[in-house]
């Protein structure tokens, strides 16, 4: 088999030297367009985890690349001349250019043909190669060649960085972080051979521009970086190389092989270099390329269908990480006021790959000073963030664990019954900091099914008192209530008979304009300003009739694009008078409603207010919006914000995983400076933990994992030893076993993950 491999980085000569060890008779060629001694960059990155694999694969190049590395444990995050170091991380820094003369070498020892200054644009001189790789960069030329055929995008993020060296020694990968009038810059620096550190650095565009930098003005870069990092430098030059700013492209292509073409390296995907992956997916990609044809030798299209298989996932979940690290980046400037533990653990965990429990395990000492500047913060005294109070108003609650609002569409004629009092009751006296209830309609026409809970009658307020009582009498748990009105996407079946289907004999729906949520349901009237008023008074009454029930806080709810969201959305309002057009019309009709209700509620009881930050469809609601009705809310007297996404159209494209809806939280807690719920496949004690001392929102809510599992914070209490003083007198004697048995699996689980830690490389 003769392969062709263009780009001579360090993806192309890894597969190379693994597939012509494996198959010595093979011809492998690699063209690479500079001269063997060029390099651009410092230093690469890897883990402990990618050396153990480098070890397995191929022994003599990872005793070369060993030989010439530096390590390091820790990592240093640094702001304004405080620091702390969190040990138990394993990297290693190694010269790009040692890395790549190291593979010359290896590739020259197994025999590939290596080809300098070869500056491929016509592939036509390899007709005969049974396979092309190419590598041949971010840039790839021949991947633009074939653009269409691979399905190439490629977005430039927002912030600036440009890669420097210098000759500055550092012990630790370390975070350097630089408040300047015009925003932070923050250098990510790291020692990758004696004598010589990388420098990126990276700020915003708002921030870049301030400073005025110019491109490709590498004196004046030079010149105003070594002045705001002068203590950090400590009298070292910064030295430069092409060190041009630049912005991050995120490369991704729907179509890995073309023909007998297949990509590798950064000519595939990119992954921004805060997770330090660029190199690592390279080379991961490169063994999957390997094995992949190792197991097809004589089909290219089944080894690059394999490859794409195998590594496709694995790719998008490292290039996943990597944007929402570099999210973080792009909104360091919102963190400016926090805490410097919690800038830090903020910075630690931003990729959510990372944990509050992962940091505990492999450094203590570091999460109990982020756990006591948290505490000294909320004056709160406790093993957990979860479980510290939290006050809105005159509501204090006994710990930050919200149960969801969930629709359980068992009512009759509006009116809750046993089912509901089960429901409730049951996960109150599990301990939950504060229950938000289903959506309670305000009127019969304002449910979503004939199966939703009402508070219009005397008789409903009866009912719900019931619960309340309850819960108030037996527990320390406090109960919302969430009102609200159905719109557009009211009269439907329930979920288990039918999703989106309308109901027989619906009654008339009302919408901010006249558009059917799907071509199954009616089309709504676009209300009238009696219309309004009439819904006005509902809300009002709604809200008189809550207090009469007991509940403690009320939620407004103003998302999913229910009635109140159908205003807010450009997507579903497209109205002409003073309720459509500019944002301050649209969010002007959501905003007589929750006065009417805050008018209508005991003053010293909380209003949240639960809003989609995104509808997840095209030209639908923006983030400056959603920032804009958040300070709106705030100011009419909204306590706190429920930040969910999505489900105002029925052709949205959410983008789904695990706390996928924390980002929202975290931009308008940080952004608009108000308090937040947050939810969205938050399923453990340790995210909720994370999602609260990294300062992403204030409570976190459960719902799925609540619906069987009453007990979910109960089992949490016992998993942090918390010692608790609301367990019912008839169920205390169950505290004994449920602390003893879940601190022994805890015990047993942590010492599992200490096992599973990739073994160091320290020489």
């Amino acid at each position: 088999m003769k392969i062709t491999v263009i780009g001579g980085g360090p993806g192309g000569l890894y597969f190379s030297i693994l597939t012509k060890k494996a198959m010595p008779h093979w011809e492998i060629n690699v063209y690479e367009r500079n001269k063997p001694e060029d390099s651009f960059g410092f230093g690469v990155v890897f883990s402990d985890e990618t050396l153990g694999e480098f070890l397995k694969r191929d022994m003599q190049s990872y005793e070369l690349i060993r030989s010439k590395f530096a390590y390091w444990d820790d990592i240093i995050v640094a702001r304004d001349g405080q620091e702390v170091s969190i040990a138990g991380n394993g990297f290693c820094g190694c010269s790009r250019k040692t890395l790549l003369k190291l593979l010359h070498q290896r590739c020259e020892e197994e025999g590939v043909k290596l080809h300098f200054e070869q500056n491929v644009d016509d592939l036509s001189q390899f007709k005969d190669s049974d396979i092309i790789v190419a590598a041949d960069g971010i840039g790839s030329g021949i991947r633009t060649q074939f653009q269409n055929e691979f399905g190439t995008n490629i977005q430039l993020k927002s912030n600036r960085f440009v890669w420097m060296g210098s000759t500055k020694p550092l012990d630790a990968f370390t975070y350097f972080f630089r408040t300047t009038p015009y925003g932070i810059i923050v250098a990510h620096t790291y020692q990758y051979e004696e004598g010589m550190s990388t420098w990126i650095f990276e700020c915003t565009d708002e921030t870049w521009k301030n400073l005025q930098f110019e491109v490709e003005n590498e004196a004046d870069t030079v010149a105003k970086l070594s002045e705001i990092f002068k203590d950090e430098l400590d009298g070292h030059s910064l030295i430069t190389n092409k060190s041009h700013w630049r912005q991050f492209p995120h490369v991704t292509n729907k179509n890995w092989h073309h023909n007998n073409i297949v990509l590798l390296g950064d000519a595939k995907a990119t992954a921004h270099f805060s997770i330090g992956s660029g190199t690592k997916l390279a080379m991961d990609c490169a063994i999957g390329l390997f094995d992949a044809l190792m197991a097809n030798p004589d089909n290219v299209q089944n080894t690059f269908q394999q490859y794409e298989k195998t590594r496709r996932n694995p790719v998008e979940m490292i290039q996943y990480a990597a944007s929402v690290s570099l999210e973080w980046f792009e909104n360091m400037n919102r963190y400016e006021k926090y805490p410097f533990y919690q800038f830090s653990f903020g910075c630690m965990t931003r990729s959510k790959k990372v944990t509050y429990e992962n940091l505990r395990l492999r450094d203590q000492s570091y999460t109990d000073k982020v756990l006591q500047e948290f505490n000294q913060k909320h004056n709160n005294n406790t093993n957990a963030a979860a479980f510290s109070t939290f006050k809105l108003r005159g509501l204090e609650l006994s710990n930050r664990i919200v149960m969801s609002s969930m629709g359980q569409y068992s009512a009759n004629n509006g009116l809750v019954n046993n089912w509901h009092f089960q429901h409730y009751t049951s996960r109150a006296i599990g301990g939950l900091g504060l229950i938000v209830t289903e959506m309670t309609a305000v009127d019969a026409n304002g449910r979503i099914t004939l199966g939703c809970a009402g508070i219009y009658n005397e008789e409903q307020i009866a009912e719900w008192k019931k619960i309340t009582d309850f819960v108030h009498e037996n527990t320390s748990t406090k109960i919302g209530i969430q009102l609200g009105h159905s719109g557009r996407k009211g009269a439907v079946k329930k979920p288990w008979e039918g999703t989106n289907e309308p109901i027989d004999n619906a009654w008339e729906l009302l919408s901010a304009s006249a558009i059917a949520f799907n071509d199954k349901m009616a089309v709504p009237k676009e209300m009238t300003a009696d219309d309004m008023q009439n819904v006005i008074n509902q809300f009002a009454n709604a809200a008189k009739n809550s207090e009469k029930a007991g509940f403690d806080m009320i939620e407004l709810q103003a998302h999913h694009g229910f009635l109140l969201a159908s205003f807010l959305s450009p997507l579903t309002n497209n109205r002409t008078d003073e309720f459509g057009g500019s944002l301050e019309n649209r969010l002007r009709f959501p905003m007589q409603v929750f006065n009417a209700v805050r008018e209508n509620f005991a003053s010293e009881k909380p209003i949240s207010v639960r809003i989609s930050a995104t509808d997840w469809a095209e030209n639908g609601i923006s983030q400056e919006d959603v920032l804009f009705i958040a300070s709106e809310f705030k100011k009419a007297g909204a306590d706190i914000i429920n930040v969910s996404t999505g489900n105002t159209v029925e052709n949205q494209n959410p983008k789904t995983g695990r706390m996928w809806q924390v980002p929202f939280s975290d931009m308008v807690r940080n952004s608009a400076d108000i308090p937040t719920i947050t939810a969205g496949t938050i399923t453990d004690i340790d995210q909720i933990n994370t999602i609260i001392l990294s300062g992403k929102a204030d409570l976190v809510a459960l719902g799925k994992p609540l619906l069987l599992d009453p007990y979910f914070v109960r089992k949490a209490q016992a998993y942090e030893q918390i010692t608790i003083t609301d367990i019912p007198y008839q169920y205390q004697k169950g505290i004994e076993n449920l602390y003893s048995s879940t601190i022994s699996e805890r015990k047993q689980t942590e010492r599992m993950k200490k096992a599973l830690k990739p073994k160091s490389n320290k020489k």
